[in-house]
């Protein structure tokens, strides 16, 4: 029986092990033939949709290699908007409203608020959370 997902990354890319893990198990449930209705950003999560990131080129690249399966399987990613802009991570509407220099909010990710994360609970049959360590 196909079970329907939301998955919660809290950790950010190369300081924990949570977007890695949290890739790996996507993976794995698709492969399964289980859905996944969102992934959801949050807290230092929120570093995995910036579009500035630049890792070494002998270090994997977080944020594209999620962009890749997002897009390959049409699954909605949102960050969470009070994280994002507490970490600088920026879309076109708040840099308009808060008339900053930029925008750096990697696509195909959304910047919503908690409202999102409930509604996509209230879909899922399952939510896996993926932590960061301090």
């Amino acid at each position: 029986m196909a079970l329907n997902y939301t998955l919660v990354i809290t950790g950010a890319p190369w300081t924990s092990q949570a977007p890695q893990s949290a890739l790996n198990f996507a993976k794995a449930l698709l492969s399964a033939g289980h859905r996944i209705d969102r992934v959801f950003l949050y807290g230092d999560g929120v570093h995995l949709a910036s579009a500035l990131a630049t890792p070494p080129s002998d270090e994997q690249h977080w944020p594209a290699l999620w962009v890749e399966l997002l897009q390959e399987q049409l699954i909605p990613a949102t960050a969470c908007i009070a994280s994002a802009l507490r970490r600088g991570i920026i879309d076109e509407a708040e840099q308009a409203r808060y008339q900053l220099a930029a925008s750096n909010l990697l696509p195909p990710f959304e910047v919503a608020g908690l409202g999102d994360w409930v509604e996509s609970n209230s879909h899922s049959d399952r939510v896996i959370y993926f932590h960061g360590t301090s």
